[in-house]
């Protein structure tokens, strides 16, 4: 049976208000403990989610502070268990005294995730929706928060139940025509079973498909800052992140190791990461910085290539250029715009396979920084979803999501090939199956314990 859980569920510090949530049997009696109501009616015995104004008690029934409670009775709650909420001002010390009282009163800590693993083990949600859950928490964006509440919803669920629902008739039909051959059934058409397994595999083509840019959505555009030392890398980062960030000073090498901010343009996500700057060294710890921003520059999805224009370029710049755009897509940022000697180059030969833009700019006196953030937002929406069903919530938004994806594809096209080859039905089954327990993996249809308390793991406790 399972045990009362408690726990804090508002983010650590002083804030307007506090909340404190229990699940599991007793939640309510044992809220009611920690809560005298205004009125006659005890918690415990007021109808599901009234919201009640009464008194908050420390485990010695001392008054502590004045708030809000409800209780929801199972299965009509969020856990599909009894649950209590309790809601009062943001002390940090209040919510600590009454998290003993719940204590006392027969709860146990929550650990991370445990209110919403509860939901998805009551089938309040699946495991698709579970991980929507933090999503929505860690959204830096509005299109972030638009693709988790609409994942939350259920959109990525359905887009998978529509091709599993698909494979279950192909696995059914097989089925009938192996276990009852005497029976008066159709025989299964060869072309029929082509066409569906066809489309199943288009249908999860597109749906692996939506994974890089799903994954983009959730954690952001990575853009590595790269250039030589004292280029003005840590400058420009400042001014897209619109506080001082960086240390910048007139000494090359003051960056020594990467540096990460997250901002918003335009409604998109990005992570706009400062590096060292890139240049051979003897010192032992930039050359571990330079490394690091080296790493940087293979993992970024963007390229923000840092030049000073009041010095002509050399064999280095045109080097770092070239690596730039192997690498990716690249905007070469020719800055110190407001200098004497400044001079910004045309545009120059596209290399490597990627797109190449150049934008003069001044990050110390702010002059172009519109042109650079509107050619940033220009790329983004290259690399993210456009049509509407995507952005509503039915893109793959981590790897995990993806690699259950790309296993079902490969299971339906070995089926498609075994066709051709003229393979016996309970052979193909074999790869029909295989699918389906990897898009049962998506939504949690198919458990596996490991994978889904690595999941809850990431869950801040009191979720």
């Amino acid at each position: 049976m399972p045990e009362l859980i408690a726990a804090i569920a508002t983010p650590p510090g002083p804030g307007g208000v506090g909340i404190l949530r229990l699940s599991g049997p007793g939640a309510g009696g044992a809220a009611a403990q920690v809560f005298r109501p205004v009125g006659k009616v005890p918690l415990d015995q007021a109808p599901d989610r009234q919201l009640l104004y009464g008194t908050v008690l420390d485990r010695a029934g001392r008054p502590i502070d004045t708030g809000l409670a409800f209780v929801s009775r199972a299965p009509h709650s969020y856990t599909g268990e009894d649950t209590a909420e309790l809601q009062c001002h943001g002390s940090p010390m209040v919510l600590s005294l009454a998290l003993e009282a719940l204590y006392a009163a027969g709860a146990r800590p929550a650990r991370p995730g445990e209110f919403t693993q509860r939901a998805f083990l009551n089938g309040k949600l699946d495991l698709a929706q579970a991980e929507a859950v933090m999503d929505l928490i860690d959204a830096d964006s509005p299109a972030a928060a638009r693709q988790a509440a609409g994942q939350l919803t259920g959109a990525l669920s359905r887009r998978v139940e529509g091709i599993y629902s698909a494979l279950t008739d192909i696995m059914a039909h097989f089925c009938a025509v192996l276990d009852y051959p005497d029976e008066d059934l159709d025989p299964f058409q060869t072309e029929t079973l082509r066409r569906d397994l066809a489309a199943q595999a288009e249908a999860l083509r597109a749906l692996a498909a939506t994974g890089r840019r799903g994954q983009l959505l959730a954690r952001g555009i990575t853009c590595a800052l790269i250039g030589r030392p004292n280029a003005g890398k840590s400058s420009l980062l400042n001014a897209l992140a619109g506080y001082e960030r960086a240390i910048v000073t007139p000494i090359p090498g003051t960056t020594r190791d990467t540096l990460e901010v997250k901002v918003e343009l335009e409604g998109l996500p990005f992570r706009l990461v400062d590096t060292a700057g890139l240049r051979d060294s003897d010192d032992p710890i930039e050359q571990l910085g330079v490394a690091r921003s080296r790493q940087a520059l293979d993992q970024a999805q963007l390229i923000l290539l840092v030049r000073d224009g009041t010095r002509p370029p050399d064999g280095e710049d045109e080097a770092l250029l070239a690596q730039a755009l192997a690498q990716g897509d690249t905007i070469l940022a020719v800055n110190k715009a407001d200098l004497p000697g400044y001079a910004c180059p045309a545009l120059p030969a596209q290399g490597g396979g990627h797109g190449l833009s150049v934008v003069s700019l001044s990050a110390k006196a702010g002059l172009g920084l519109d042109g650079l953030e509107a050619e940033l937002v220009r790329r983004a929406q290259a690399l993210l979803p456009q049509a509407q069903a995507e952005a509503a919530g039915a893109l793959l938004t981590n790897h995990r999501q993806t690699q259950a994806a790309e296993r079902a594809l490969a299971a339906v096209q070995r089926a498609a090939a075994a066709l051709e080859a003229g393979v016996t039905p309970d052979a193909l089954l074999t790869d029909v199956e295989e699918a389906m327990t990897a898009l049962g993996e998506l939504t949690g249809k198919t458990l596996r314990e490991d994978i889904t308390q690595r999941i809850f793991d990431r869950f801040c406790v009191g979720k």
